[in-house]
């Protein structure tokens, strides 16, 4: 007789746009826009119904999760662990700002994130610890349902590439658009473990 196996769904929703405009902005705490608004209730009209929502708790997450969660009479819970990862220095700055005044240490970031911290940032490593705990605990806790994390850039690539096995310095290839809705799929096989299969489109490499 073949194992049990329990599915478990897991949608990560990016944050729409942000009053702040580019840049950035990890723990500067910037409400959504009017269309960075409508860009999220776009991108959840007409998905299948979720169990349970889990949200960051910052403002670009948190407010819309709660809207959501009162239309969709929703259980709602919040995770620090799912905030985005803090600049230090570079908080509220634009890429082109940086250029030129910290042109050098912003190279070393895009070219590999994880040696080249901003300066008095959050280490990738403590992100990816702190996401991957958050990813873990939710799954073990609300195996079989559908889930629904509305997140940021940070955390989203940081459980894509711990699905997909890529390794840290890759993470800021993955395409992660506002508003995008990437799907994952994990079989809880009660033989084989845990396995992961990304669904949707969305959180693609870049070249």
């Amino acid at each position: 007789m073949s194992a049990a196996i329990l599915t478990t769904i897991v949608d990560l929703l990016r944050h729409g746009e942000t009053e702040g405009g580019p840049g950035f902005r990890g723990s500067t705490d910037d409400p959504l826009t009017p269309r960075g608004l409508a860009q999220m209730w776009a991108a959840v009209d007409g998905q299948p119904g979720w169990d349970r929502i889990v949200t960051s708790p910052m403002r670009r997450c948190a407010e819309f999760s709660a809207a959501l969660a009162r239309h969709r009479k929703l259980p709602l819970d919040g995770d620090e662990r799912l905030k985005e990862i803090h600049f230090g220095a570079w908080e509220a700055k634009t890429a082109e700002q940086l250029m030129r005044s910290d042109r050098d240490a912003l190279l070393r970031f895009w070219s590999d994130p994880a040696l080249h911290t901003p300066p008095g940032g959050e280490p990738l490593a403590a992100l990816h610890a702190r996401a991957v705990a958050a990813w873990a605990h939710h799954l073990r806790t609300h195996s079989g349902q559908r889930l629904l994390f509305v997140t940021h850039g940070g955390p989203i690539r940081v459980v894509l590439g711990h699905v997909l096995g890529s390794s840290p310095a890759e993470l800021l290839r993955f395409d992660v658009a506002h508003a995008s809705l990437t799907r994952i799929r994990v079989d809880h096989d009660m033989e084989r473990g845990l396995r992961a299969e990304v669904l949707a489109p969305s959180g693609r490499m870049r070249a």
